[in-house]
């Protein structure tokens, strides 16, 4: 038995446990697309169908495909062969050529078959490099049919700022790579082209449709080798395009792990043990709490005094929130974080006074320094970043903050090339410092306490007016309704 099987793995089985956890979904798929496109044993004729302008090369239409699939596998429902070629279609074995959705339509649209080299079972994991390579050529190369659709144009657009600093480089791979296929036969360009564009419509999808590549846990658990080294697209020679998936050809001995390798494994799932995880319920209700407590301050959902600017034509609302006189609403709403308070002008400059009082007002002046720093136009950056440093941080500052050592060497060091986030650490910390200490005092002081009760006395004395003025009534009309019954027995 044991010779058997050697026998078979040199025949070209592979072991399922070594290669992806779906290499048998792959190999029954291939083995269908393959007898599709062997025109001798009865497949589907691949032809070249004429344009009105151009030739479209290498195509079959989704009825063909739908009739062989019903009379080559026994399928006599149309639906239920629609249903399987759409299967094989999601998983970029055939799509069609005019569209991102990788569906088969049981009518005239032609679909053309995708090269060995990008099937699923070379077990890709494409980088977001190589995404952005794609997507750059795409823009160089300047058709109609090459166009970024809307979601593409996004993606890059994300992929630019991800990649600043090394967007040359990315540009540069993209560039090399247009001259390459500038010297390609034209119809074969073409064919090329529409089958990366299919690769990249499995491997990030189109908004709203099924992304086939990703993996249920299950089946990850049955693999040999959980942390697979990702291949780049691009990074392999051109002739490997006409390799066979590793479905058809033999597997290779798997290297057996070191005592490196196991203690790597290990480091690595002890990390993963020790990650901080919340359970969904903590966040829920974290997300309920926030939502109830901000329910009032949302004039979508509250009623809003003395009306809803943004159904009516009154600004008095508006006017109100950006008086220097705060409502109870306004000054409450300082109670529930730092950042709340410091949003207001006002609440601002209450927190300043508070820590002016307790002699510590200059991290609250380092952290609005920072912030308007960053709103500064570029050319006054610089000299701006050299006057906070001489104020706050420098040897013998007039108001010197207290940073650990690590935010004081961090911001020195960028200072050497000064910008408007050269104080990120320190801002940070002084932040957490305020936060943790002084803010807390703040809600406990009577600057606070005083303000927030000035603003409910007005109320109170109101309603205390009205309650009295209500039992004033009450008794005169008592009074006045006995004088009254009483004249009238008198006059009896």
């Amino acid at each position: 038995m044991a010779e058997g099987s050697k026998d078979q793995g040199c025949a070209g089985a592979t072991d399922p446990e070594e290669d992806s956890p779906n290499v048998i979904v792959y190999r029954k798929i291939e083995d269908i697309v393959m007898r599709i496109q062997d025109e001798k044993a009865g497949g589907v004729a691949i032809r070249t169908v004429k344009s009105f302008l151009s030739k479209i090369p290498s195509v079959v239409s989704g009825a063909d495909i739908v009739q062989w699939l019903m009379k080559n596998l026994t399928i006599e429902d149309a639906a239920e062969a629609i249903h399987l070629g759409s299967l094989v279609a999601a998983q970029g074995y055939l799509f069609p050529i005019s569209d991102h959705v990788l569906t088969l339509k049981d009518d005239g649209t032609l679909y053309r078959f995708q090269s060995p080299y990008f099937w699923p079972s070379n077990c890709w994991e494409p980088e977001n490099t190589d995404y952005a390579i794609y997507l750059c050529k795409r823009t160089m190369q300047n058709k109609a049919r090459l166009e970024l659709a809307d979601y593409e144009a996004e993606n890059l657009a994300r992929l630019q700022r991800a990649f600043a600093r090394k967007w040359e480089f990315i540009f540069m791979q993209a560039e090399a790579q247009v001259k390459i296929d500038r010297k390609k036969d034209k119809a074969e360009r073409k064919i090329l082209d529409s089958q990366e564009r299919a690769f990249w419509d499995v491997h990030r999808p189109v908004p709203g449709c099924v992304n086939t590549t990703e993996m249920d846990i299950r089946k990850c658990r049955r693999e040999r080798n959980p942390h697979r080294v990702k291949k780049s697209v691009y990074g392999v020679p051109d002739d490997s395009q006409s390799q066979p998936s590793p479905a058809h050809i033999p597997s290779q001995p798997t290297k057996k792990p070191t005592k490196e390798d196991v203690q790597k494994e290990i480091t690595f799932l002890n990390v993963q043990l020790d990650r901080h995880c919340m359970k969904v319920s903590k966040v829920a209700d974290s997300l309920m709490g926030y939502t109830e407590q901000f329910m009032e301050y949302d004039p979508f959902v509250s009623v809003t005094e003395p009306s809803n600017p943004w159904i009516s034509d009154d600004t008095s609302f508006w006017d109100l929130e950006a008086s220097r006189d705060p409502s109870q609403q306004r000054v409450k709403k300082w109670g529930f974080s730092l950042e709340e308070a410091l949003k207001d002008p006002v609440g601002r400059d209450q927190f300043l006074k508070f820590l002016e009082s307790e002699f510590s007002s200059e991290n609250l002046r380092f952290w609005l320094a920072v912030q308007e720093l960053k709103r500064r136009p570029l050319q006054e950056v610089a000299s701006r970043a050299q006057e906070i440093w001489q104020e706050f941080l420098a040897e013998g500052a007039p108001s010197s903050i207290n940073l650990d050592s690590h935010s004081y060497e961090r911001t020195s060091q960028n200072l050497k090339d000064p910008g408007r986030y050269s104080f990120e650490d320190a801002q940070e910390h002084i932040f957490k410092l305020m936060k943790s200490d002084s803010y807390a005092r703040f809600l406990r002081s009577n600057i606070y306490q005083d303000l927030l009760l000035a603003r409910k006395k007005p109320a109170d004395t109101e309603q205390g007016r009205r309650t009295s003025l209500e039992k004033f009534t009450r008794s005169v009309g008592k009074s006045l309704t006995g004088k009254r019954l009483t004249g009238l027995m008198q006059s009896s």
